[in-house]
């Protein structure tokens, strides 16, 4: 696979993902659910691990790197869960899907030559995300104040971001395997620290706990795809052809859930695939 490819698995998987997010939220103390998707997550990476049969951690600056990742993955994820929480998701996923933005910064500002034509790519991809998550349909949804919702979303949204650059530099040293292995146990490990520290209840519901497990195994394999691309060309690429999870979100909901989409939502997924299609060029 190239990094566009596996961006756009990754993509779906967070896709399908953010659906259980929408529902599950309601009902599952937040970091409860985040415990549980991130272990399963871990224990998914161990059974990779495992039968790719090289069961080592990454060493030096790779290891840094890896920790890096973890912990701006933890707050990117926090950022994510309760800004979904909050609503609206034509608020929250053009927000947090516009993290490309931030990458493509990232890669410019290690050397990486970005052209016109991609930068408008990606804007592009932002813009098409952003049009079809900002006509969904979330009118009985109730809509608490904006302000904390955007700052949520921005740290998400900065959070991914930083998670891809530090997770490809650390994969592109040690392999991806390991550096997602560690960038996990760093999440979990400093998730814990927060619910012992200010005695948060996370008990889940036994009937949410198979729906967790799901979500956590589509978590591990949309991180370990966009992290795998640190060794290919244009890494970037994938965390660009990521960031539409908001789509796949919105279009999933229309097939899954038989949610509406519009003749101007169809556009954005158009302009969007287009945009992709011009950056796998």
């Amino acid at each position: 696979m190239n990094a566009i490819a596996l961006g756009l698995l990754a993509a779906v998987c967070w896709g399908l993902h953010d659906i259980a997010i929408r529902y599950l939220s309601r009902t599952v103390p937040l970091l409860g659910a985040l415990l549980v998707v991130l272990i399963t997550g871990l224990v998914f990476q161990s059974f990779v691990l495992a039968s790719d049969g090289d069961l080592r951690l990454p060493k030096g600056p790779a290891l840094w790197l890896s920790v890096g990742s973890g912990a701006a993955f933890l707050v990117a994820s926090l950022g994510l869960y309760f800004a979904f929480a909050r609503g609206p998701v034509r608020l929250v996923s053009p927000i947090i899907g516009a993290y490309p933005i931030a990458s493509i910064a990232f890669a410019a500002a290690t050397g990486t030559a970005i052209s016109g034509g991609q930068i408008a790519a990606v804007l592009l991809i932002v813009a098409g995300v952003g049009l079809v998550a900002s006509l969904a349909d979330t009118s009985g949804d109730p809509v608490p104040p904006k302000g904390p919702t955007i700052a949520l979303s921005l740290i998400s949204a900065i959070g991914f971001a930083t998670t891809f650059k530090l997770g490809q530099m650390a994969a592109a040293l040690e392999g991806e395997l390991q550096s997602t292995f560690v960038a996990r146990i760093t999440a979990i490990a400093l998730l814990v620290l927060i619910v012992i520290a200010r005695q948060i209840q996370v008990r889940v519901d036994p009937r949410a706990i198979l729906p967790l497990i799901v979500m956590g195994l589509l978590d591990g394999v949309a991180l370990l795809s966009v992290l795998s691309a640190g060794s290919l060309a244009n890494p970037q690429f994938a965390a660009v052809a990521s960031s539409m999870f908001g789509l796949f979100t919105i279009v999933l909901a229309w097939a899954l859930l038989k949610e509406r989409m519009t003749a101007p939502q169809w556009g954005g997924c158009v302009i969007a695939f287009l945009a992709i299609g011009y950056l796998a060029l």
